[in-house]
């Protein structure tokens, strides 16, 4: 996806309101730590565009986040349950 379109489908999951200056910055960051790859493509929509997609590094980031984050969510649960 390019950076418009990834900040509209990030907006369809609740985070409206992001600066569109906000993505870009992020999307350079992570290609530079290799987390993603960009490339530039013709647009039917005007100029070349740079779609981004995720490298295997990123991937692999990917699944260690996601398991913190479960296990951050599973302790604030038990905490939430606990104050009942």
């Amino acid at each position: 996806m390019h950076g418009y379109k990834i900040s509209q489908e990030l907006e369809q999951y609740g985070f409206q309101g992001i600066p569109k200056g906000t993505i870009y910055p992020l999307l350079l960051n992570m290609e530079k730590k290799g987390l993603i790859t960009g490339k530039m493509r013709p647009s039917s929509d005007g100029p070349k565009r740079k779609y981004y997609r995720i490298s295997e590094k990123g991937l692999g980031e990917k699944k260690i986040f996601v398991s913190e984050w479960q296990s951050l969510a599973n302790s604030v649960d038990q905490l939430i349950k606990k104050d009942k």
